[in-house]
């Protein structure tokens, strides 16, 4: 199978899991999968959120989502328990459909390495 292909199964198979398991089956969009992994990788999953804290949350998911692509790099967790990420390398101008398959792909990657989805 093709890489475009499995990605695009992979995807699809990620949105159905967790739109089933956290939106009644409603289907996720790429925004409320960022904002779950922020709220994973946190992990401080039984809170509330202000507006500005909900879009922190999708700057550590997309921190932590970029990291092992060598864009990012963990660099401390403040007194709150909130992790800081450090740039590494600037992302290249990608056009808007090259960003959702990168943001696609790490995210798959994020779930695959996790082992939440095969």
């Amino acid at each position: 199978m093709a890489r475009d292909e499995k990605l695009k199964e992979r995807w699809g198979n990620l949105v159905q899991k967790l739109s089933n398991q956290f939106a009644a089956g409603d289907d996720l969009d790429l925004d409320g999968i960022i904002y779950l992994i922020g709220v994973q990788e946190l992990g401080q999953i039984h809170r509330r959120f202000k507006k500005d804290e909900k879009l922190d949350l999708m700057h550590i998911a997309i921190c932590r989502l970029l990291e092992p692509y060598g864009y990012y790099e963990f660099d401390y967790f403040d007194d709150e328990g909130w992790p800081h990420y450090k740039i590494k390398e600037q992302l290249p101008n990608l056009k808007a459909g090259e960003q959702s398959i990168l943001m696609k792909e790490a995210i798959v990657n994020y779930f695959l390495m996790s082992r939440y989805i095969e």
